[in-house]
């Protein structure tokens, strides 16, 4: 007798092979049989009949770090379908981290990671910190190495190259993080400290986690049209001198100025891949977007102290005026203060113009003062949804998700009274939307959601619907999957997935939320 039946399912089995009408059985935490199987009992039978029956899809690029600990049942990735993330990204995140670097990044990343409490929980090393979501959670774990957290815990926030003697020690703090079960090293060339690593220093890193066939992870250098080729260069010479795989975070870039330049690294030997969420808005914290590098040097009190003074607040004019991106499309996601909250959900020109009590159009350096004003309020915390720039439409988001290396990735954010859509819809908004409407083959769509992920991160029991494999199933209807999100209000949830199981537990059952917590922690291979 099986545990579980689904029965007379539309089989998506994640290879992307076509369909197939069927039964799966599912015994403890793996699933035990596929097949037709009219005279199997079990404990509990499910009829799927005209409903797609698939593996748990892997989120490649997300922030539930601390989310996940602060809300463990978390719907917003259940609701999808979603049974795994993959944490750590950006090149600042939390583990490993000494309690300095812990607290700094819990401070520098309140914006899209979000500041959490989590009582009781305290970690430092790769080990300590799977171990908070292994089976206290409702969904798995896998986890990179942050760059910038090897760097703070050496270096400090020394804008500087380092020491041989510096970049050994942080060559064993990625080997140790290796050998304690995270899938590779994650780097983040926006955000300090994670931006001040060379292509020499991250080089150095990337040779450590080849050995275990680890994954080199990066928000690079920019994906403007000005930037990507350049950015993407670095990435190849890192996978090319270390011997590693290379994958490219939230790949906003112009389609037909990067697929041919991903094309020809693959046919030179580079293992490349990219993640991709299907919005042309993206989301990160204020301070990245409007502050140059060297106004965020020193961390968080050096920072505020300088947009306490009048004369970098005369260079911001001038930093704004030729701005990196298109600032007017700014719009306030999560203020944690009280007395700026009421901002969240306008644009940056908008929420001046209200503080000002004025109807017109703020002038350059009364904009330059309001947003000094928020982000000291804020401790730099102050989120944003934005544009990605203006040559990019809906048409690069095609060519780019039928592309043979994509994979889904929301880059979901939990944080903030108008958080992007993304965290709550990318899967739902793939599976639904875009199926339905031509754009990709359901069984293209469910494979690069689930068993592409799962080949790239190393995480050989999952992805797929095959005897032996962990039990991460979904059932959802094809008609009624939908997100439901909007920019408007970006926590609301998808609906169409009927039952969710994680490691043969339900965590959804008949589109209702159960209160188990099988999640675990996943190591490579």
């Amino acid at each position: 007798m099986f545990d579980v039946l689904i029965r007379n399912g539309r089989i998506v089995d994640g290879s992307g092979l076509p369909w197939f009408h069927g039964d799966v059985a599912l015994q403890g935490d793996r699933i035990a049989a596929v097949g037709k199987f009219p005279r199997a009992s079990a404990r509990q039978v499910l009829d799927a009949h005209g409903k797609v029956v698939c593996p748990g899809f892997i989120d490649a690029h997300v922030h539930g770090d601390l989310a996940l600990l602060a809300d463990p049942l978390h719907e917003p990735s259940v609701r999808q379908g979603v049974t795994t993330h993959i944490l750590g990204q950006d090149g600042v995140a939390f583990a490993p981290a000494s309690p300095e670097t812990m607290a700094y990044m819990r401070r520098y990343t309140a914006g899209f990671n979000g500041n959490f409490p989590t009582p009781g929980r305290e970690w430092r090393s790769i080990t300590k910190f799977l171990a908070q979501f292994d089976q206290q959670c409702a969904i798995n774990v896998g986890v990179l190495i942050p760059n910038g957290n090897v760097r703070m815990e050496v270096m400090g926030l020394e804008p500087r190259q380092p020491t041989a003697g510096e970049l050994a020690q942080m060559r064993a703090i990625v080997r140790e993080g290796m050998e304690q079960g995270a899938l590779g090293l994650s780097s983040g060339l926006d955000y300090v400290p994670s931006l001040y690593a060379d292509e020499d220093e991250l080089t150095a890193l990337c040779e450590e986690i080849a050995p275990f066939g680890g994954i080199y992870v990066t928000h690079m250098r920019g994906y403007t049209p000005q930037k990507a080729p350049a950015a993407l260069q670095e990435v190849f010479n890192i996978g090319r001198r270390a011997q590693c795989a290379v994958h490219v975070s939230h790949f906003n870039c112009l389609a037909e100025q990067t697929i041919p330049l991903l094309n020809a690294a693959r046919a030179e030997g580079i293992e490349v891949t990219f993640d991709l969420y299907c919005y042309l808005y993206g989301s990160t914290i204020v301070a990245m977007l409007t502050l140059p590098p060297d106004v965020l040097e020193g961390g968080i009190e050096a920072t505020i102290s300088r947009l306490k003074n009048a004369t970098t607040r005369q260079q911001l004019e001038t930093a704004l005026a030729n701005p990196r991106f298109p600032i007017e499309t700014i719009r306030l996601s999560s203020l944690p203060h009280p007395d700026w909250q009421r901002y969240e959900g306008l644009t940056l020109w908008q929420a001046c113009a209200l503080h000002q009590r004025t109807s017109h159009p703020p002038s350059p350096r009364a904009l330059v003062d309001f947003l000094c004003e928020l982000l000291i309020a804020t401790d730099l915390a102050a989120g944003c949804v934005i544009r990605h720039f203006a040559e990019r439409s809906e048409r690069d988001i095609l060519q780019l998700m039928r592309h043979p290396l994509m994979m889904a990735g929301s880059d979901g954010i939990y944080v903030g009274g108008h958080p992007h859509p993304r965290g709550t819809g990318c899967f739902a908004r793939y599976l639904g939307h875009h199926v339905r409407n031509g754009d990709w083959p359901l069984e293209e769509a469910v494979m690069k959601c689930s068993y592409h992920a799962a080949r790239r991160f190393g995480l050989k029991d999952r992805g797929l619907i095959r005897p032996g494999m962990a039990a991460d199933v979904v059932v959802f209807d094809p008609q009624t999957l939908r997100d439901g999100s909007t920019y408007e209000d970006g926590r609301a949830l998808a609906v169409g997935v009927e039952h969710v199981f994680v490691n043969g537990t339900a965590v959804l059952m008949d589109g209702q939320r159960t209160a188990a917590l099988p999640g675990r922690a996943l190591k490579r291979g």
